[in-house]
């Protein structure tokens, strides 16, 4: 028993890197309903200029705001000039966007400041956690900024007038718009949140899986199974869904024999495949009706 709680505390360390990405996803599917394949490029990118910034002599809480701030910017942009035109093409025009932009993202953050690992210090330190061997200072601290942050994005989507804006621009576009809504503004503070969100995820993340621009092709695999476990249409779900994978990659890792750090990934996505079977919509999804 001791083992099982030691390994289930061990995967949430790992779930709290998930779910951050699974947030980010989640945030964007809601906004224009598509995955974006390039969400990890974008969280790389804002860890790089987090890095930049610190580098230049800001203190590390400075750089956080301001990369926020920036990043916030840079999803707004990027709505704007790049997925608003596409906003009626099709599913495929989406995707090559995406990849473009992935890509983009990635060559770009090579090319400024290459592809030699660096190390990206923590705002909590490297040591344990109150004496624990599995979970580190950092670990512990992003699994409460995943909680303070999953509760800021509650109180704004439930009691402030652009959170419920937004909710209304997701739900129902047509309804939100003749009750004064500006749905295309939401599409693009979604996005600006999404990023902003991406941005916090990358600087977390960075770490503990070092700085450099190929940093997040694994995590992004994993976060988007999150997301569609716990459901693309639930917040809250992404944040349970990135967890949970993480909790299982660790219990499959001790308890599979052979499984080993290669067969990690496809048992975990087995398991979800189980579990979508059963419930497509996600643990915590809303079942969409249509009527005809």
């Amino acid at each position: 028993m001791e083992l099982f709680s030691n390994q289930v505390l061990a995967g949430l360390a790992t779930g709290a890197i998930y779910a951050c990405m699974s947030l980010s996803i989640v945030m964007i599917y809601q906004a224009i309903d598509h995955l974006n394949f390039a969400q990890g490029e974008m969280a790389m990118a804002s860890a790089f200029i987090a890095w930049q910034l610190i580098q230049w002599g800001l203190p590390y809480w400075v750089a956080f705001g301001l990369t926020i701030g920036l990043s916030f910017g840079a999803g707004f942009a990027i709505e704007r000039s790049l997925f608003r035109p596409l906003a009626d093409a099709p599913v495929l025009t989406h995707v090559a966007g995406f990849i473009a932009l992935f890509a983009i993202v990635n060559s770009g953050a090579g090319m400024i400041w290459g592809f030699t690992i660096k190390e990206f210090p923590s705002p909590f330190g490297n040591g344990q956690f109150l004496g624990s061997e599995l979970l580190s200072a950092h670990q512990a601290g992003m699994i409460g900024a995943t909680a303070l942050l999953l509760l800021s994005l509650y109180v704004f989507f439930e009691f402030t007038r652009v959170g419920l804006a937004m909710r209304a621009a997701v739900s129902n576009p047509e309804s939100a718009r003749l009750v004064g809504v500006n749905v295309s503004w939401m599409i693009g503070l979604g996005w600006a949140l999404a990023a902003g969100i991406g941005a916090v995820a990358g600087m977390f993340i960075a770490p503990l899986v070092f700085l450099e621009p190929n940093m997040m092709g694994g995590i992004l695999v994993y976060g988007f199974a999150g997301a569609v476990l716990g459901g693309l249409s639930s917040p809250l779900g992404a944040v349970l869904g990135g967890f949970m994978i993480g909790v299982f990659e660790n219990l499959i890792g001790t308890y599979v024999p052979g499984a080993g750090n290669q067969l990690k990934l496809p048992i975990a996505l087995f398991l979800i495949i189980a579990i979508l079977r059963l419930r497509p919509q996600g643990l915590l999804g809303r079942a969409f009706v249509e009527r005809v």
